[in-house]
């Protein structure tokens, strides 16, 4: 090599090094921009062109002003509408987290639903399709991953029935959560001939101006039916097999947990749906996405959290740590892929440290590479603060999202505890209160303590040393944001 093109790439890796060194570390956690910059100053050249195409989380100015209109929508709506209800038995603690949500996600918590859990894959698709069975408007579908197939099926036939009576029916699926699945050409063909109208979410289409970075997702699952009932979870729209022949060889199926409201925190779930639909057609639906409250249904009181690269705030995160933290007795989370951020990782252990009975459901069987060894490299800090951790038994992987605090607060919905869920996809959390729905999450919680192994330090520190350096690097990959 010459050594005028010798220096003149000393020169410019010294460049990227110190520009990076200014630009990286603004408005990131200390740990996402120090393991951005150890990547780049690993490897500059490359590090620096990932950086670029990863680096940066916004989802565009147009969809920035469109989230902020219709929070605008829903605060002058709702504005009358205390934050939570005023004769509300809970702790004080409650009406702190309620007012968190309600600032940073505009819906109050509201009072008068009706809460059924489906800890069921089969249970909760057949009452999904029972609901759209019986819709007369319309039928609003959410999902992250959707596939046409011998489980979904009974689901997208009454879809289409729904249709010939004249329900209009809307479905929205992310563009790279359904693409990897076998028959997704296919499956768009049959869609294409129903009368159901779809459209893919953050679709990456540069000639149509649709650029961001392109891991962002919309990781929502909402079924909406006349305004009249819901369903959200953790439970993609596919058989619980994701139709991979390697799953269905080793038995790998997905467990989960869906929720089936009743009351006004229906209409908050349409607002998403809304939100979401207007930002990948340019269509706001009128009379179809009201933000006043249906009538009583029950006895809950519930929150809508939405979060996602729209919310700067990192919605979810916060009102997941002003929980932890309110803790007083009991904490039981359960999460596929447990990968905190230092607030959460404090939180969590800071719970347990001050005497709170503390356990995590995890999957014994990781199916994403990166991520099962990134959570592994925490257990032995969560252990060593007094959490106990349940693996789930294999080949079973653990999807279901949710966690209870005390008798008084049960959260459910898409959002992991992850980085990816704080700060990369878009969610929904659904917050119900008072101990009626806590006591019915707690028995989905005996069960899978029941099936469950638990894990102990002195066994976990006897790992090999393969399996620690591999959880120790991709701890620093699940930093990257």
């Amino acid at each position: 090599m010459a050594p005028w093109i010798a220096t003149a790439l000393f020169l410019l890796d010294l460049a990227i090094k110190v520009i990076v060194l200014g630009v990286v570390p603004k408005n990131r956690r200390p740990s996402s921009g120090m393991a951005w910059l150890l990547l780049i100053m690993l490897i500059p050249f490359l590090g620096f062109v990932i950086f670029l195409v990863l680096g940066r989380t916004r989802i565009g100015r147009k969809r920035d002003e469109q989230q902020a209109e219709v929070n605008a929508i829903v605060a002058q709506r709702t504005a009358t509408v205390p934050t939570l209800e005023t004769a509300f038995p809970g702790p004080e603690y409650v009406q702190s987290v309620a007012t968190l949500n309600r600032n940073l996600g505009a819906q109050p918590a509201m009072p008068g639903n009706r809460v059924d859990l489906f800890s069921g894959y089969a249970d909760s698709i057949a009452a999904m399709t029972a609901e759209v069975d019986r819709a007369s408007s319309w039928v609003h579908v959410e999902f992250y991953i959707t596939a046409w197939d011998e489980v979904t099926g009974p689901f997208y036939e009454a879809l289409v029935r729904a249709v010939e009576r004249g329900v209009a029916v809307r479905l929205l699926f992310d563009h790279l959560g359904s693409r990897g699945i076998p028959g997704y050409k296919e499956f768009k063909a049959r869609l294409d001939t129903t009368g159901i109208e779809w459209h893919p979410m953050l679709p990456i289409a540069p000639f149509k101006g649709e650029w961001r970075r392109p891991d962002l997702r919309n990781h929502r699952k909402i079924l909406v039916v006349d305004g009249a009932a819901a369903f959200t979870g953790s439970q993609n729209l596919i058989e619980p097999g994701y139709n991979k022949p390697a799953n269905h060889k080793a038995g790998r199926e997905w467990v989960e947990l869906v929720a089936r409201v009743e009351g006004p925190v229906v209409s908050a779930l349409n607002v998403l749906f809304g939100t979401d639909w207007y930002s990948e057609t340019g269509v706001k639906l009128g009379e179809e996405i009201s933000t006043a409250p249906p009538s009583s249904s029950g006895e809950i009181e519930g929150q809508v959290i939405p979060s996602g690269p729209g919310f700067a705030t990192e919605n979810n995160l916060r009102a997941f740590t002003t929980l932890i933290y309110s803790a007083q007795r009991r904490l039981s989370i359960t999460s596929p892929y447990f990968v905190p951020d230092e607030s959460l990782l404090y939180a969590v252990t800071t719970a347990a440290q001050r005497g709170v009975e503390v356990e995590l459901f995890v999957s014994e069987a990781g199916d994403q590479f990166m991520v099962y060894h990134a959570q592994r490299s925490y257990y032995e800090a969560l252990l060593r603060a007094g959490v106990r951790i349940y693996f789930y038994p294999a080949p079973a992987i653990l999807h279901s999202k949710f966690f209870s605090v005390d008798d008084d607060v049960a959260v459910l919905g898409s959002s992991n505890m992850d980085m990816r869920s704080f700060g990369l996809n878009y969610e929904v959390s659904l917050m119900l209160l008072g101990p009626e729905v806590v006591a019915e999450m707690r028995k989905v919680e005996d069960t899978y303590r029941a099936m469950s192994k638990e894990l102990f330090l002195k066994d976990w520190l006897t790992r090999g040393r393969t399996s620690q350096y591999l959880d120790n690097v991709m701890r620093l990959t699940a930093a990257l944001q």
